[in-house]
C-alpha cells in the first residue's frame, strides 16, 4: 500500500522575502540522545555570525524534505534544524513509531539551544506525524522550547488516532504502519485495547497542564485528526501553564488529509491557511519578540461551510471567534421515525428498523476522514447501494437555512443478538438533486458504550443506549436541502469490522452475523443531536 506524501503538511505557498542569505548547504551532524543513540540532523544557518532563534522539525519522512521550508526561514533570520527520527533514514536506532519522540524531542530542543549559533530560543514546526513529534516534545516541557506551529495532529491515541469509539482505525493505521515498514506496531496494538496503559504516553490531552508554550493548531473538517486539533486548542487554552493558557490559536478549514474528493468545492477554502507568512508572523512574535499583533488577533479562525452549488447561499466564509465552540448554540434534536424521517419530536408510536450485519460483507468506506484511500471528504453516499444493512433517515426539505457549529452526536437505542457489534452514524447534507454529501461520521463499539475502560457485552433482546461521537463541524444547511442521518454497523476499510463474537480484537478469524435493531419511541428516543446556531448568536 503506497503512502501518499500529501500528508506532509508543512507546506508554504508564498514567495519568501529575502533580507538574509543562506550560508551554504546544510551541515549534517549526528546528535546523541540521552541513551547514546545518534540522530542524523541537518543544520541550516543564515550568513553571518549569529546567534539566531531556531526552528526545529523532527520527521520520520526524511530530513532532506525540509530543505525548501528551511531556506525560507533562514532567509528571514532563523536557524533551521531538520532531524530524522530514531531509526529512520540516516539516524541510528530502531524505528518504533513515536515511542521515544517525547524524550528525543526534549533532548533535541536542549541541544539546539546549547549551540553557539543559537540564541537559546527554539520553536517547533510540523504537520501530521511531524506535528505528533512536536506535541510529544512539548509534553516534556523542555526549558528552551518557546512556541510551536502544529498542522493536523491528534490529541489522543485512544480517541483520535489508533481508536475511535473503541474501534481500530484500520485504513489509517494498517496503511501507514505498513508503508513505514513498522508492521510490528500493528501486532502490538492488537494486544492493547483503548483502556490499556500502553497508550498513556500518546495522550497529549493528559499533558495539557504541563505544556507551557503558545501553539498554533491548524486542522480540517474532513481531516483524520479533526477533533484532536480542536481538543488540543481548547485544552491548552484553558489548562496550559505559563504562556500556554490564553495564547493558543486554532484554524479550521474545509480540508481533508490531502485533497478532498467528490464534486463539492468550497470557495475561498484554502486562502492563507498554510501561508508561510502567517507561520513567519507566529515565530516572529514568540521567538523574536516582534510586536506584530498576532497574539491580539482572535484566537479562533474557522471556515463555515455551506452549499457549494446553489448560487448565493449562506456560509462558505471564514469567521473569527474568541473561543471554541465559537458561537452560542442550542442542542437541536432530530428524532428517528419509522418511515425514515427525522422529526422535531419523538414518535408517539414505537417503531424499529432491523438489519443483518455480516462482517464478511461490510459497508464500504465512501469519503470522510481517510489517510490512504483516495476518496476523502464530502463524497456522495449514493455510491453506497441500497443495502439492507444501511439505513437512511432525513428531514423534510428545509424551508430556511440551518447553521450548525460544534460537536455532533447520535443517541441510539439498540439491541442485537450478538454479544458485541458496532454502530456507525453519518451526518449528510442532501442536495435537491439527491447528492448525499458526507459531512461527519463516527462509530461506537457496543462493548464500550459505558466507557472504554469498561467492556460490557450485549444480551439478546436487551435494549441499550449507545452514543456515537461524530466529532465537530461548522456548516449551514441551505434551504431546499435535507439533513440526513445514515446508520449502519460497518465502514470498511476505514474501521476494522467487528466480527460480532465478543472476542478480543483480531484474536481469531471467527465471525458471525449480527441481527441489529434501532428503536425509536417516547421510551427509546433515538435521535441526532446538532448544535444549532440561533440568529445573531455569534460570539465575535
Amino acid at each position: 500500500m503506497r503512502l501518499k506524501l500529501s500528508l506532509l503538511f508543512v507546506v508554504t505557498f508564498s514567495i519568501p522575502l529575502a533580507p538574509n542569505e543562506v550560508s551554504a548547504a546544510p551541515e549534517e551532524a549526528m546528535v546523541p540522545m540521552r541513551d547514546g543513540v545518534e540522530l542524523a540532523t541537518d543544520i541550516y544557518l543564515p550568513a553571518g555570525d549569529g546567534p539566531w532563534p531556531c526552528i526545529l522539525s523532527r520527521t520520520p519522512y526524511n530530513k532532506n524534505g525540509n530543505r525548501g521550508t528551511a531556506e525560507k526561514f533562514v532567509e528571514q533570520g532563523y536557524a533551521f534544524v531538520s532531524q530524522d527520527c530514531r531509526g529512520r533514514f540516516k539516524s541510528q536506532g530502531e524505528y518504533d513509531p513515536f515511542k521515544t519522540d517525547h524524550h528525543d524531542g526534549y533532548d533535541m530542543v536542549e541541544w539546539v539551544a546549547s549551540q553557539e549559533w543559537s540564541n537559546g530560543k527554539v520553536g517547533m514546526l510540523g504537520g501530521s506525524a511531524v506535528g505528533i513529534t512536536t506535541n510529544l516534545a512539548a509534553t516534556q516541557t523542555p526549558p528552551h522550547l518557546v512556541c510551536a506551529f502544529v498542522i493536523v495532529a491528534p490529541a489522543s491515541a485512544r480517541h483520535n488516532t489508533v481508536y475511535m469509539g473503541g474501534v481500530y482505525r484500520k485504513e489509517m493505521n494498517d496503511g501507514w504502519l505498513t508503508a513505514m515498514n513498522a508492521t510490528s506496531a500493528i501486532d502490538e496494538t492488537m494486544k492493547n485495547p483503548p483502556a490499556s496503559r500502553h497508550w498513556d504516553w500518546r495522550e497529549i490531552s493528559d499533558f495539557h497542564d504541563r505544556i507551557k508554550i503558545p501553539i498554533c493548531n491548524v486542522g480540517g473538517w474532513f481531516d483524520i485528526f479533526a477533533q484532536g486539533t480542536i481538543d488540543n486548542f481548547a485544552g491548552l487554552q484553558a489548562n496550559g501553564v505559563g504562556m500556554a493558557a490564553g495564547n493558543q490559536k486554532l484554524i479550521m478549514g474545509p480540508y481533508a488529509h490531502g485533497q478532498t474528493g467528490g464534486r463539492l468545492k468550497f470557495p475561498e477554502g484554502g486562502r492563507g491557511v498554510f501561508d508561510f507568512q502567517y507561520q513567519l508572523r507566529w515565530f516572529d512574535r514568540w521567538l523574536k519578540g516582534l510586536d506584530n499583533g498576532i497574539d491580539r488577533e482572535p484566537p479562533v479562525r474557522y471556515y463555515l461551510m455551506g452549499a457549494t452549488e446553489d448560487g448565493d447561499t449562506p456560509g462558505n466564509e471564514w469567521k473569527e471567534a474568541d473561543g471554541w465552540p465559537p458561537v452560542a448554540a442550542r442542542p437541536g434534536s432530530f428524532f428517528l421515525e419509522q418511515d425514515g424521517m427525522l422529526a422535531a419530536t419523538a414518535p408517539n408510536s414505537p417503531g424499529t428498523e432491523s438489519y443483518r450485519y455480516d462482517p464478511e460483507d461490510p459497508v464500504p468506506t465512501v469519503g470522510g476522514g481517510n489517510l490512504i484511500l483516495g476518496g476523502k471528504g464530502p463524497l456522495d453516499q449514493r455510491e453506497i447501494s441500497e443495502r439492507q444493512d444501511y439505513l437512511r433517515f432525513q428531514t423534510d426539505v428545509l424551508e430556511e437555512p440551518l447553521e450548525v457549529v460544534g460537536r455532533v452526536t447520535a443517541d441510539l437505542f439498540v439491541d442485537s443478538d450478538a454479544p458485541d457489534t458496532d454502530f456507525v452514524a453519518k451526518l449528510v447534507d442532501v442536495y435537491p438533486d439527491g447528492y448525499e454529501a458526507l459531512l461527519a461520521d463516527g462509530i461506537i463499539r457496543a462493548r464500550y458504550r459505558e466507557g472504554e475502560d469498561r467492556e460490557i457485552l450485549m444480551k439478546p433482546g436487551e435494549v441499550v443506549r449507545v452514543r456515537v461521537d461524530l466529532w465537530s463541524t461548522a456548516m449551514v444547511f441551505n434551504k431546499g436541502h435535507r439533513i440526513a442521518l445514515h446508520i449502519t454497523s460497518s465502514n470498511d476499510p476505514r474501521f476494522d469490522p467487528n466480527p460480532n463474537t465478543g472476542h478480543p480484537q483480531r484474536a481469531d478469524e471467527e465471525t458471525r452475523v449480527a441481527n441489529n435493531t434501532i428503536h425509536f419511541s417516547q421510551e427509546h428516543p433515538s435521535r441526532l443531536l446538532l448544535p444549532v446556531v440561533t440568529h445573531g448568536a455569534h460570539a465575535e
